[in-house]
C-alpha cells in the first residue's frame, strides 16, 4: 500500500517532467483537496521529499490559497549552486544528509556509480575514524572540497 506522502511526491515529480521546464507552480490547497489530505501533509512532503540537497528548491508565497513553486536544480547548468551546496552542509554533515547530496549527483549525471560508491566510501564512519563528536565537521570539509571539484571542471 502506497504511502500518501509517496503519491504526492510523484505526482509532484510528473508535474515537474510534464512542464518540460525545471519549474511549477501549484496551490497547497488544491493538493491537499486532490490527495484528501491537510495542507500539513504538504508542507511535510515538501520539506523532506523536495529539499535542497535533493536539488529543490522552494518558494512559498502565503495568501491567496498559499502558491508554492518548486524548482528543480540542474546543477550543471546552475551558477549559484555551489553556494546553496556549501551553505547546506555548513560546517558539519550527517552520513546521511551526505549521501543524499551525493545521490542527487548521480539523479543529475554530474558523477558516475563508481564516483558515487567512491565519495560515500570516504565519507562513512568506518573511514572517518576520529571521535565521535568530530566525524560531522570532518564529513563536511572532505565533502565540500569533492563538490567543488567536481563543479570546477
Amino acid at each position: 500500500m502506497t504511502k500518501i506522502s509517496d503519491t504526492i511526491e510523484t505526482f509532484i515529480k510528473a508535474l515537474l517532467s510534464e512542464t518540460n521546464k525545471n519549474s511549477v507552480e501549484i496551490q497547497r490547497n488544491h493538493l491537499a483537496q486532490r490527495f484528501n489530505c491537510a495542507s500539513s501533509q504538504i508542507n511535510y512532503v515538501l520539506s523532506t521529499r523536495f529539499t535542497n540537497d535533493r536539488g529543490y528548491y522552494i518558494e512559498s508565497r502565503r495568501g491567496g490559497g498559499g502558491y508554492i513553486k518548486i524548482v528543480k536544480v540542474n546543477i550543471n547548468n546552475n551558477k549559484n549552486i555551489q553556494d546553496v551546496i556549501l551553505n547546506k552542509i555548513g560546517n558539519s554533515i550527517t552520513k546521511d544528509n551526505a549521501y543524499r547530496i551525493i545521490d542527487n549527483l548521480i539523479d543529475q549525471s554530474v558523477i558516475t556509480h563508481r564516483e558515487c560508491n567512491l565519495m560515500k566510501a570516504i565519507l562513512c564512519d568506518r573511514a572517518l575514524n576520529i571521535m565521535p563528536e568530530y566525524r560531522n565537521y570532518l564529513r563536511a570539509s572532505i565533502l565540500k572540497e569533492m563538490l567543488l571539484s567536481l563543479l570546477r571542471e
